[in-house]
């Protein structure tokens, strides 16, 4: 039997208005962009009165799905489930969307892993609408959006073995980060502070210890057709800001013709992207493409790659606190040119590398069925997306 694609708009209510006759003296809970994380969580939720926050801000209540609508952190995967809130109504950030399943038609957890997924990021990212920086997903896109549709029990089934293998992902997730906060240590350790330099190495200016450049995409509209779909890697803000240090994975290509009006970057090369999650970072395991919201850094004989790439976390904080308030923060490449950097004596450096290459074999050794389990998440993803799971 054949499986329906259905579009959104006809078996969710998107961003659903506040009935007239709700009690305005309870109690609700209060979520900023902030509060959801880039893993599908809510992460802490405020509690206010209602008839205080209704007015200029986004309505939901427990069970809808939250959906960023604006660059980059629609790209990045801020969405979640609302299941968890502490009161039944909530209100949040308006660069929220909200989708509301129909409940005889549509599974909730269904619903969130549809539009949480590498493929519907990439194809909402070509249909955003707006200026630079400012760019959004119309609701509707989200309207005619099309979803496979199996019984709600299939539903169901799919949404659990998502939620398995999510978890496993989770636990790679977490043995990555306790291997990052381990080289944070030993940088401190060998380098110092890099913002004070207590150990007074020579500094000199980012832009002049190799080659600093934005991406490539001339052509527009950048979701036009015949640049997309060939076999030359195609690198967004999302895949950076989600590599965990080191970019082994791609949801979209370019054709012949999408890579001659872009550039493909060698292997090894820093990615470091320049808005709204300003100087997130990871190194490329292959060559690749990717637009001009991501910067590319080859290190010249002064510094090591790995040196930088921590070098920057320890600035990310300032640098994101230092970028202009807008709907989207971002820095420019000029400002990541002139940032002062310390240049340490380049065997330390070079020992540092080592030193990091020697823990991510260890974390790699030690958690690569758990990276298999990641691998097949976005697999799995991929398949319930397509009606094949």
């Amino acid at each position: 039997m054949s499986l329906s694609f259905v579009e959104l708009g006809q078996i969710t209510d998107i961003n659903p208005r506040l009935p007239r006759d709700t009690d305005e003296t309870q109690k609700v809970s209060f979520l900023t962009m902030a509060s959801v994380s880039e893993n599908g969580e809510i992460l802490n939720q405020e509690e206010r009165i209602l008839s205080e926050t209704k007015k200029g801000f986004t309505y939901f209540e427990r069970n809808d799905v939250l959906l960023a609508k604006i660059t980059p952190c629609f790209e990045n995967g801020k969405a979640v489930l609302v299941d968890k809130l502490n009161h039944q109504i909530g209100f949040g950030s308006t660069e929220f969307h909200v989708l509301r399943p129909y409940d005889d038609a549509l599974d909730a957890r269904y619903l969130f892993y549809m539009v949480w997924n590498d493929r519907f990021r990439f194809l909402g990212q070509s249909a955003m609408k707006g200026a630079a920086g400012q760019k959004r997903v119309s609701a509707d896109f989200l309207k005619e959006f099309r979803i496979p549709l199996p019984p709600l029990a299939e539903q169901k089934r799919i949404a659990a073995i998502l939620d398995k293998a999510d978890s496993l992902r989770r636990k790679r997730q977490q043995a990555i980060q306790l291997a990052d906060q381990f080289l944070r240590a030993v940088f401190l350790d060998m380098f110092g502070d890099p913002v004070t330099n207590p150990k007074g190495w020579d500094v000199d200016l980012f832009g002049n210890v190799g080659t600093l450049d934005r991406g490539k995409s001339k052509h527009r509209p950048r979701n036009d057709p015949i640049l997309l779909g060939g076999e030359h890697p195609l690198i967004q803000t999302g895949d950076v800001a989600n590599s965990n240090g080191y970019i082994r994975e791609y949801s979209a290509t370019y054709s012949d013709i999408g890579l001659k009006q872009s550039r493909k970057w060698s292997a090894g090369t820093l990615c470091i992207t320049i808005a709204a999650n300003i100087a997130k970072t990871g190194i490329l395991t292959f060559d690749a493409c990717f637009p001009d919201s991501v910067v590319g850094f080859l290190p010249s004989e002064k510094v090591t790659v790995e040196y930088i790439q921590h070098w920057l976390k320890f600035l990310q904080r300032s640098l994101e606190a230092s970028a202009p308030e807008s709907a989207q923060k971002n820095i420019n490449l000029e400002i990541l040119r002139n940032l002062n950097l310390p240049v340490p004596d380049k065997f330390l450096q070079e020992k540092f590398s080592t030193i990091v290459n020697r823990v991510l074999k260890v974390e790699n050794d030690s958690s690569n069925s758990l990276s298999l389990k990641g691998n097949l998440f976005e697999s799995l993803s991929q398949k319930a997306f397509a009606g094949e799971l």
